[in-house]
């Protein structure tokens, strides 16, 4: 079992981001097409944080042409090349899923003063 700690920490990214629930987000994703590759900006609000260690990902929606985009980014993962925090949001859940049902001005997040 320790070996496989072991692996997981080496795997590890030294500069995880540090994204709350609620949070607006730019994440810079790479993706590959064939042989060539570019990064790809997803902007969204973080409605969810799960797991932990090499396992741990988080959730980012936002709504496109009126239709609700959801994107599950793994923290570790060598894709996500950066992730900006655009503004804090203030919150009181863990899990904003009741943002799904919700449109317009009613589906935004309070801006949290730090």
């Amino acid at each position: 079992m320790d070996a496989l700690k072991q692996i997981a920490q080496a795997s590890m990214k030294a500069d995880a981001p540090v994204v709350n629930v609620g949070d607006t987000v730019k994440v810079h994703v790479l993706i590959t097409e064939g042989d060539k590759s570019r990064i790809q900006v997803f902007e969204g609000t973080v409605i969810a944080k799960k797991h932990g260690g090499i396992s741990e990902t988080f959730t980012v929606r936002r709504v496109a042409h009126g239709c609700g985009i959801e994107r599950v980014f793994p923290v570790h993962s060598p894709a996500v090349a950066k992730v900006e925090v655009v503004r804090n949001g203030k919150v009181r859940r863990a899990k904003l899923y009741y943002l799904r049902d919700r449109v317009g001005k009613a589906a935004k997040v309070k801006e949290a003063i730090r």
